[in-house]
């Protein structure tokens, strides 16, 4: 696979070079009557793809113009089209200057009514929504950020976002071995792909991600039971494919043995009908931090889009990776019983510059991912779209972890099980989009159908010790005569030993939902959603898992409100949201804890959201602000009590405040920065399950306080234009990743991270250099686990955009 992707991307490579030698380029400033700047003007060469929209100076740039006569077109609205008549050579640039009929004032509501429509959203609410009339949160990292930070891991990206926090890295295991992530107090995965399931068991790769959005609060009414999204979802945007030749080449190195190359191209394939081709392909090759661990990954993406005509378009989208890493095993410092004989990391001892591992023991998760979508106008009102989307994803290799399974000493047990599991999902959608009034009240509208199945084939190990750690390095052999080494050939010799779980499992879920945004006035609309969810598995077949069977019928509603004091500049709203998580059946236990062999069945959890806030959009977007606080109540969660029958009636908390502010207060500087405060709380719990006692931390919650900035600086005269510098970071607080009446608490210390990078990016070329955590800060993230994480790092980045 590794011969065929380089010979795809010298190919491709190759190609475009010849193409930008051979074809020319056409520049220009357009201005207004007065002389003034015009920004976001459309100048297109006629009766072809090529086009440009004039940035804040008034300047264009058509790349890729094949030779020939031309009539080059510039447009705005309400403004009088003007057309000018061009010849162009091979190699040649040409500058055409264009002069509107029109001042920059009667320009501005022009510039403003462009911009706001640019902000629609038809993710978050499954219907086209500016940010101002949403009256859900939603934070977006785009891929030009992610750029601007030299960022080649999807995880780093989440830095950007306040209210979420990784609690560890991709361990690779079966079923949930993405990175795991607190947000606003709850777990999350990224489990979304362009608004569909998109499960992942190792990590994302962001070469082809155009933003990632983190969708805030319960988000069942919408996205269903499927994903556990009590403090709201992680949906990865792809790079979708556009009528013009272009792209770009980078690679990128750096701390550790970082290798990464990556290729972005895209080009039309027809001449007479809009069809475009656009691939993303990636290397990745890097050591870990530690003394040993390492991870290498092959990814390729192609997408295609055919617009038939006006009202009908196709689009196919696919994801390839294949990746191998040997991890670091979690240090679960803790048997969730016995009292800590140790209060914080001094005490503990923890080495961090040892892995606790070696390169031989490594796992595979492959992931394939495909969507197809068709997209109908229907009439001027009414749009419908189809999608569809297949996913795989496996867990091949071994899984290792370290666990106090004998507390009270300085010993940790270390444990590995050999994972084989492939997770294969479905699901197609069917949704109606309808925009219109009834009298004076204008209605936008979503109805939709889901259909969603899950199979699971679990060929897995159980767990089994083969050795003693102290967090210091100290190994104790379980039987000194026969020591298990860290290497494939000596584990595997315990491995084999282990009973594996050979079971077959699918389950199926069929949804209908429906949305409404009713704009009593044009500065105020409230929204009400609800979706009816039928879940059904019909368990593994096996006769000692007899009643696993079950069905689950659930309804989650969803309302908000709106009101605009200033329309399109300030928004004040509030929500009521929901999820649900559809429970499996649970054994039922003796008193000594051994298995009845019965199963005993529960209702859906469920996770209920109050929320109010603010949203700007101020001095022509140039001030962009988020305030909300929040309430998040959990009822009927399953509590499972130490060597008991697990129960149902657990109530959880979450609550607090976020604020996000994005601000260009002058020419070429960006700013970005994100507050959070969280508490959470066991309102209803059993003091016999570690993470529900009452009064305490749910667990996995994260830092309290959290906060996140970054400021870029970009020259745009002089002998500096086009260089630029950035600096941020981030701040987390305290951490309680073990609060039990049993164990005692530990804590993990504040951190406090300092990055900063040089670019240069022009129209061709772009060069970076970023350096992370500068103060060479050590810090920890965890769970009820304590993961060390990187001391000083860097990356420095060269491209070719074409």
């Amino acid at each position: 696979m590794t011969k065929r992707l380089l010979l795809i991307c010298t190919f491709l490579f190759s190609a475009a070079a010849l193409f930008a030698q051979t074809n020319a380029f056409i520049k220009g400033t357009i201005t207004t009557s007065d002389g003034q700047p015009a920004a976001n003007v459309t100048v297109r060469i006629e009766q072809t793809k090529w086009g440009a929209i004039t940035n804040e100076k008034g300047e264009y740039l058509i790349k890729n113009v094949k030779p020939g006569a031309w009539n080059l077109k510039v447009s705005a609205v309400s403004v009088a089209s003007q057309v000018k008549q061009i010849s162009v050579t091979a190699g040649e640039t040409q500058q055409v200057d264009f002069v509107l009929d029109a001042n920059s004032a009667q320009l501005q509501e022009v510039i403003v009514s462009t911009k706001a429509s640019a902000k629609e959203n038809k993710i978050v609410a499954k219907m086209p929504l500016k940010n101002l009339e949403n009256p859900q949160v939603y934070n977006t990292v785009s891929s030009e950020l992610m750029k601007q930070q030299n960022i080649t891991t999807y995880d780093d990206a989440l830095r950007n976002v306040p209210g979420i926090t990784r609690t560890w890295e991709s361990t690779g295991r079966a079923t949930d071995g993405a990175a795991y992530f607190a947000l606003r107090g709850f777990d999350a995965q990224p489990v979304l792909s362009n608004g569909l399931p998109g499960i992942v068991n190792g990590n994302l790769d962001p070469a082809n991600v155009e933003s990632i959005e983190v969708i805030k609060g319960p988000s069942g009414t919408l996205f269903g039971g499927a994903f556990y999204s009590y403090g709201g979802m992680i949906n990865t945007i792809t790079k979708k494919p556009y009528y013009g030749f272009g792209g770009e080449v980078a690679y990128t190195f750096g701390s550790y043995g970082l290798n990464r190359f990556t290729a972005d191209v895209n080009t039309p394939l027809s001449k007479t009908e809009k069809i475009a081709l656009r691939v993303n392909a990636a290397y990745h090759s890097e050591n870990h931090f530690q003394d040993a661990g390492f991870k290498k990954s092959f990814f390729v993406a192609p997408s295609l889009n055919y617009e038939v005509n006006d009202r009908l378009t196709f689009s196919l989208m696919a994801e390839i990776l294949e990746e191998e890493r040997a991890v670091p095993p979690v240090f679960f410092h803790s048997d969730r019983a016995t009292p800590l004989v140790f209060k914080n990391l001094t005490e503990l001892g923890l080495n961090d510059k040892l892995s606790f591992t070696s390169n031989d023991l490594t796992i595979r998760n492959p992931r394939f991912n495909i969507q197809g979508q068709m997209v109908y106008k229907l009439s001027d009102q009414w749009t419908s779209q189809t999608v569809v989307s297949r996913a795989s994803v496996r867990s091949k290799g071994i899984y290792s972890y370290i666990w106090d399974y004998e507390g009270g000493d300085e010993w940790f047990e270390y444990a590995v099980t050999n994972q084989d599991q492939t997770v294969t999902t479905t699901d197609i959608q069917q949704n109606f989009n309808g925009d219109f009034k009834i009298g004076s009240l204008r209605n936008r509208v979503l109805v939709g159908f889901d259909f969603y199945h899950r199979n699971i084939v679990d060929n897995s190990t159980g767990a089994g010790v083969i050795r003693k750690v102290t967090p210091w390095g100290d190994v104790q052999h379980v039987d000194p005569d026969n020591p298990i080494y860290l290497t494939k050939e000596s584990v595997g010799r315990v491995l084999e030993t282990l009973p594996a779980t050979l079971s077959n499992n699918e389950n199926s879920s069929y949804s209908a939902y429906a949305s409404d945004v009713l704009n009593i006035t044009p500065a105020l609309s409230v929204m009400a959603s609800l979706r009816a969810d039928y879940f059904y598995t019909p368990g593994d077949g096996k006769e000692e898992t007899k009643g696993d069977e079950y069905d689950q019928f659930a309804l989650s509603p969803k309302f908000g409100i709106v009101y605009q004091p200033i329309l399109n500049k300030v928004s004040v709203f509030a929500n009521y949201m929901n999820a649900f998580i559809n429970v499996s059946p649970k054994g039922v236990l003796n008193t000594d804890g051994t298995p009845t062999g019965e199963y005993r069945a529960f209702k859906p959890e469920r996770a209920n959201q109050w929320e109010a806030g603010v949203k700007t959009n101020l001095f022509t977007d140039k001030l962009q602000a988020t305030f909300s606080y929040y309430d998040i109540r959990v009822s009927d969660r399953v509590l499972y009590p130490i060597n008991a029958t697990p129960v149902q009636g657990g109530k959880f908390g979450s609550k607090g405040f976020e604020m996000e502010v994005t601000a260009q207060p002058v020419q070429g500087l960006n700013l970005l920065a994100g507050y959070s405060h969280n508490k959470t709380e066991v309102l209803e719990g059993n003091g016999d399950d570690f993470y529900a006692e009452e009064g305490r931390v749910i667990g996995g919650q994260g830092p309290q306080d959290l906060a996140n900035l970054w400021a870029t600086y970009k020259f745009s005269n002089g002998s500096l234009r086009n260089f630029g510098l950035g600096i941020g970071g981030n701040y987390g607080g305290e951490y309680l990743v073990i609060d039990n009446s049993k164990t005692g608490q530990f804590f993990l210390p504040s951190y406090t991270l300092l990055n900063a990078s040089v670019f240069y990016n022009a129209d061709h070329f772009r060069f970076t250099l970023n350096v992370n955590n500068i103060t060479n800060e050590t810090y920890y993230i965890g769970y009820w686990s304590v993961n060390p994480q990187r001391k000083r790092n860097f990356a420095c980045s060269f491209a070719y955009k074409f």
